[in-house]
């Protein structure tokens, strides 16, 4: 699927507190979101620490993949904010819409339900 259609349901404005990219996860403390860290959701646009930035927090949402993922996978953070397969005790943020056959690709993910 080339032109792949988010439908967010809620989007929270949030202070940067780090540079975040645009497609990847946010953590709950403004950042972009780490390995095995809680996501509050994705960032609409890049942004810098200090700027508010949109985090769509709920729904069919577009992420940055961080390496191969298969349609129905749950899916967790990786080191630099991008969907990954969970795996272990990683924190679970949703499943993948889409699959990714390999890094830098954008796929839907459903979060949050």
């Amino acid at each position: 699927m080339s032109n792949k259609t988010k439908k967010p349901v809620l989007t929270e404005t949030v202070t940067a507190t780090g540079a975040i990219i645009k497609h990847r996860f946010v953590a709950y403390t403004g950042k972009q979101a780490a390995a095995d860290e809680a996501a509050l959701g994705v960032a609409v646009y890049d942004a810098a620490a200090g700027d508010a930035v949109a985090v769509e927090t709920l729904g069919t949402l577009l992420v940055e993949s961080g390496g191969a993922l298969a349609v129905g996978d749950a899916v967790a953070a990786d080191g630099q904010g991008c969907a990954v397969k969970q795996a272990g005790t990683a924190v679970g943020v949703g499943r993948a819409m889409d699959a990714a056959t390999a890094a830098n690709e954008i796929i839907r993910i459903k979060m949050g339900g």
